[in-house]
């Protein structure tokens, strides 16, 4: 069980940032796969990062104010279902092990809701997350202003927990940034352990295979996101995930992958050869990602803008992209007119946390949002070429995306997932030693 002190801590920071009213914070719902089968259960993130609690059927209620409160309804014991479905915590062992100000059972919570949002001035949930979530509440809220001339007034203001929450999720405490190591190292071995067994002939399916056995194998049930394990061609598209192809000895793979560590994700691109040795085509386009990964790395420090590192890789890819004939003119003038975007089409960098592409937004009041220590994102430029008359044939089908996670630290950053080779003499060294 978590140190139920972290989440004590997070509510109370919410709570504090709430000032006044009532936040009704839901987990996320089971989901049928088909017939009576469910897809394999996951929390809702912002749900867990209040309470580490990761059964369904659970809603988090906040009071603010004066005397601040805790309260989570969850399923009650039942020692039938549980036989079933496995164990439930039940309401009163949650109290004593989440350190909640008060339970209850989650068949209550209409009820108890109708109690609550009495005389509150304010309602925060996640507005628009779940159309039923918003009829469930405004029915309710309608319920208690019914209640008038009783002298009970329902909130008259209605507002998005998920502002004040992301903007808390955004910058990582200590036990977050040790769990999202801890998912990094995992996701880093998967990749060593992909680069040591591919060999040509095999499906991407088969090198999908290794890794999510490494994943398993460390205590990682789950990957973070649908892995990508991408051959040749493949790799050219940027969410390729059928994963089904037989891989041609002299191709590329493109393996973009990483595991879920106690609800954190961690998110590595590598790009190796299939046969273990880079042809000259294919490493000169490597050392161009590679070198503008650097250079976006660099400039992920604190003070600087979000938008930093993009730029700084967009002008090392901009001078490669000339270098390789696929662009003309000065770097300034590829810049410009984006004839880049033929070959780099995405960003640079993303949030990362509890969700792969994480909560928190990128710009405030209009401007690029300044770095500080805590945040995490990745640095992940690429480059993608496919067959076109104006682009040398040699180059053709070579996909390339070499990514890394990133925290943001006093001094600069701390690269997370550093333990995967990603130097072309590195990864050639590995697979030949395999």
């Amino acid at each position: 069980m978590p140190d139920p002190s972290i989440y004590c801590q997070r509510r109370a920071h919410l709570l504090e940032k709430m000032q006044r009213g009532i936040a009704v914070i839901p987990t996320a719902e089971e989901v049928a796969r088909n017939g009576d089968t469910h897809y394999a259960y996951r929390h809702d993130s912002s749900f867990y990062y209040l309470t580490g609690f990761s059964e369904p059927e659970a809603v988090l209620v906040l009071i603010a104010g004066n005397e601040p409160q805790s309260i989570l309804f969850c399923r009650e014991k039942n020692p039938e279902r549980e036989i079933w479905d496995g164990y439930r915590l039940g309401p009163e062992a949650a109290r004593e092990q989440l350190g909640l100000d008060a339970t209850c059972p989650i068949a209550q919570l209409d009820e108890k809701l109708v109690e609550l949002l009495g005389n509150q001035s304010t309602l925060f949930y996640p507005v628009g997350g779940n159309a039923a979530w918003d009829q469930r509440l405004l029915k309710l809220r309608n319920t208690v202003q019914a209640k008038v001339r009783s002298g009970i007034r329902a909130p008259d203001e209605i507002r998005d927990v998920r502002a004040l929450l992301h903007e808390m999720r955004l910058v990582k405490d200590a036990p977050e940034l040790d769990i999202m190591r801890r998912a990094a190292a995992v996701s880093a071995q998967a990749h060593c352990r992909a680069m040591r067994f591919t060999r040509p002939g095999q499906f991407e399916y088969e090198i999908e295979a290794e890794l999510l056995h490494e994943f398993c194998r460390h205590g990682s049930r789950h990957p973070a996101y649908p892995s990508i394990v991408a051959g040749g061609a493949n790799a050219c598209v940027l969410h390729y995930v059928e994963n089904n192809a037989r891989l041609a000895d002299g191709d590329l793979l493109l393996i973009d992958a990483g595991c879920e560590v106690e609800g954190y994700a961690a998110d590595i691109t590598r790009t190796f050869p299939v046969n273990g040795k880079f042809s000259a085509a294919q490493k000169d386009v490597y050392e161009t990602v590679l070198a503008a990964q650097a250079a976006a790395i660099a400039a992920a420090r604190p003070g600087n803008a979000w938008n930093d590192p993009h730029n700084a890789a967009l002008r090392v890819l901009a001078q490669g992209f000339i270098d390789l004939k696929l662009c003309h003119g000065s770097v300034d003038g590829v810049l410009e007119s984006e004839s880049y975007r033929k070959f780099y089409m995405h960003r640079t960098s993303h949030w990362l946390g509890m969700d792969v592409h994480d909560v928190g937004d990128y710009k405030v009041d209009n401007r690029w949002r300044t770095l500080q220590p805590g945040m995490t994102l990745t640095v992940e430029p690429g480059c993608y070429i496919r067959p076109a008359d104006d682009v040398p044939p040699e180059l053709w089908n070579i996909g390339i995306r070499i990514e890394d996670d990133v925290a943001i630290t006093q001094q600069g950053n701390e690269v997370l997932t550093g333990t995967a080779p990603k130097t072309a003499e590195a990864i050639e060294e590995l697979m030949r030693q395999a």
